[in-house]
Order: structure tokens, then C-alpha cells, then sequence
């Protein structure tokens, strides 16, 4: 009898009968539930307005800081070793090589083949900041090694083994250079997933911030690269053409635990420059900000920005970031160049400087012009 009784019950249910006990289930919102929702959309953007403006208030002096929502304030807190990171050189030689190569050819997204902002003519940006408007289908990350220049690339491999990359222009012309015509000066700003401690032999197991400053065929090398041409406080990565490569890094600022690829939505990296002032690289991660800054003279970066290329690539020495297939991104990369004037997207021939790769393939770059309330940028997809 109970089985035809429910029997009964679905039946009526089917024809009308007995619907008073169905309402409940498909009862408008109280209004208690619109006060809540309409308050975690409030909290939401004004979470967003944060980490846009917070940025804007890093310290310009060097060192390492933090801030934490609602504050606009930034406290100055102990920065960790100098990271142990080192990418792949953009070795003017190979890089050239590279990009004749890949304009006849489909490649993986960096080391030649991606997007940069380019601003107008004579303009030169003082601060960019990259992010992830949408993400969509990651559910996984690996780090791998993949065919580099004339052999293999020797990066850091493994589930979420990644880096977030805001990087320059080569400068030609810095004062960092001390005269050498045929040096260029490049920096980057690195979020890298896990780091590598300061005698290069291990893994931290956290995701630090710091600027990895490059001057690309520094000096005059005699022989071969026996001798460490380069300036104080610089490692000498070896011979490019007259002269060395030579890189330094900013001390680090732990971030995170090792950070998974899907919180790539969550995260904001930003760079900026100063003329006789700092360069900053900062991140943003929720209701949290970190920076660390160096003087500009460094790199005189400041004096010659015109370009800046952001994505998600490998952790280090040229390797290859790989999603998992359905992966899709939108890259936003937004600059202050001292102008509302739209920018315009360079790429994906020669469109940037990274050495690293990931495994998407690029879809459509846009490039908007900025307002009273937004700044220049360019907007793309990638997917597998």
C-alpha cells in the first residue's frame, strides 16, 4: 500500500493535484536572503576597488611591504633572502633566431610568440599591472621542460610550478649600462609560485614577489666568458655577443603557501618606475598586498618603458607551463603612460621578451583607449 500511495502522490503531482506542497521549493528570496546577497556584491567590489587603488599606494622607497584590506596603508615588513630564481636570458642571438623562426611557424605562447602593450610615441609608462579578468576550465598546472634554443630548457617542473610575468622592453640606452652601446637593460616583475631558495638548491614551497633586472650584453668580454664582467651586486649568466648577460634580483616577499593555478583569477601583478626613484613589484591576492622595490638606477628602466608584456608562463630556465586541456584566459595588461590615448598591441610575432612558455594558443588582442576612470590597455584570450 505505500508504494501505491507514493505512487499516487507523483502521479497527482504530475497532473496538478496536490500542489500545495510544492511552493516551498521554488519560494521567491526573503528578504533577508536579498539584503545578504546584495551585501556580498557590496563587499565584493568594494574588495576590487581596493586592491585597484592599494596598489597605487605602495611605498616609494626600497625594501618590502604589506597591506591589508580595507587599510591603504603599507607597513614595512622583513623581506625574505634574495631568491635563488633565474629565467632564461633573452640572448640577443637566439632571440633573433627565435623570432625569424616563429614567423613562419605556430608556437606555444612566449619566448618570442605573445602580446605586449605598446604605448603611443613618445609616451613612456611609469607602472602596468597585469590580470585575469576570466578563467575558465583550469583545473590543473605542470610545469615542464621543453626543446629550448639549439637544446632543453631547464626550469623548475611539477604540478603548479608556474610564474606570473610582467616584463619590459629591452632599453637600449640605459644609464645602467656605463656607455655600452650594444647593452640593453630589461627587468621583470615575478609573482613565481615556488621559489627557489638564495644558493639555487632547493624549493621554498611559498609564492614570492620580487624584480629580476637584466643588462643584455654588458661590457666588453675578452675571454669568453671566463671573467665576470658585470657590475657590483650582478651575477654573471655568461657570453651573448661583445659582452655578458648579466641579472640581479630584488629580495623576495613571501606571499603564500605555494599558490594552485586555479587561483589565478585572485591574483594582480603589477610593476612600476621611477626617474631617482623605486621600482616596485607588487601583488595583490585577495584582502592581501605584497611589494618590494629597488632604486631605478638599478636598471634606469624608467627613462626608456615603452612596452609591457604580461602572462602566466613556466618557473624559470625557459621551461613550459601546461594546462590542462579546456583551458581558456583572458589577459588584461593596463598601463599608466601619462595619456588616455589608446595603446596598441604589438605581438604575436616579437610581441615579448619572456623566455618561458606556456601551452595555450593566442586568440585576439583589442586594445581600449583609457578614461577618466580606467587606463589604457589591451585585452586577449588564450586556450588549449
Amino acid at each position: 500500500m505505500h508504494d501505491i500511495a507514493r505512487a499516487a502522490v507523483v502521479l497527482g503531482a504530475g497532473l496538478g493535484i496536490g500542489m500545495a506542497a510544492l511552493p516551498a521549493a521554488h519560494a521567491a528570496p526573503t528578504a533577508g536572503a536579498l539584503v545578504d546577497q546584495a551585501q556580498l556584491q557590496a563587499e565584493a567590489a568594494a574588495q576590487a576597488d581596493w586592491r585597484e587603488n592599494v596598489r597605487q599606494f605602495a611605498p616609494q622607497a626600497e625594501g618590502c611591504y604589506h597591506a591589508s584590506y580595507p587599510n591603504l596603508k603599507w607597513n614595512k615588513v622583513a623581506c625574505g633572502p634574495v631568491s635563488g630564481y633565474r629565467s632564461a636570458r633573452p640572448n640577443l642571438a637566439r632571440l633573433n633566431a627565435t623570432r625569424a623562426f616563429r614567423a613562419a611557424s605556430q608556437q606555444v605562447v612566449g619566448n618570442g610568440t605573445d602580446y605586449s602593450i605598446q604605448a603611443p610615441a613618445g609616451a613612456l609608462i611609469s607602472a602596468a599591472v597585469g590580470s585575469f579578468p576570466s578563467v575558465s576550465g583550469v583545473r590543473s598546472e605542470k610545469g615542464v621542460n621543453a626543446p629550448f634554443g639549439s637544446g632543453q630548457s631547464n626550469g623548475i617542473t611539477g604540478a603548479n610550478q608556474y610564474t606570473l610575468q610582467l616584463n619590459t622592453n629591452l632599453f637600449q640606452g640605459s644609464a645602467a649600462c656605463n656607455g655600452y652601446s650594444g647593452c640593453f637593460a630589461w627587468q621583470q616583475y615575478i609573482l613565481v609560485s615556488d621559489d627557489v631558495n638564495s644558493s639555487g638548491t632547493a624549493l621554498t614551497g611559498t609564492s614570492d614577489v620580487f624584480i629580476q633586472t637584466w643588462l643584455i650584453n654588458y661590457g666588453q668580454d675578452v675571454d669568453g666568458g671566463n671573467t665576470n664582467i658585470c657590475p657590483s651586486g650582478y651575477t654573471d649568466a655568461g657570453q651573448d655577443q661583445d659582452g655578458d648577460d648579466c641579472y640581479r634580483n630584488s629580495p623576495s616577499v613571501v606571499v603564500a603557501k605555494q599558490l594552485p593555478i586555479t587561483a589565478l583569477a585572485s591574483l594582480k601583478l603589477s610593476g612600476s618606475a621611477t626617474t631617482n626613484g623605486t621600482d616596485t613589484a607588487t601583488v595583490t591576492y585577495g584582502t592581501q598586498a605584497y611589494s618590494s622595490s629597488v632604486k631605478d638606477n638599478v636598471s634606469d628602466i624608467a627613462n626608456g618603458w615603452t612596452q609591457a608584456e604580461f602572462n602566466v608562463v613556466g618557473n624559470a630556465g625557459g621551461s613550459r607551463a601546461d594546462f590542462n586541456s579546456g583551458s581558456s584566459l583572458t589577459v588584461k595588461v593596463a598601463v599608466n603612460d601619462g595619456s588616455t590615448a589608446a595603446p596598441s598591441c604589438v605581438g604575436p610575432s616579437s610581441g615579448g621578451t619572456t623566455g618561458e612558455t606556456n601551452n595555450l594558443t593566442l586568440g585576439k588582442c583589442t586594445a581600449s583607449a583609457g578614461s577618466g576612470s580606467t587606463s589604457p590597455s589591451i585585452q586577449f584570450t588564450e586556450s588549449n
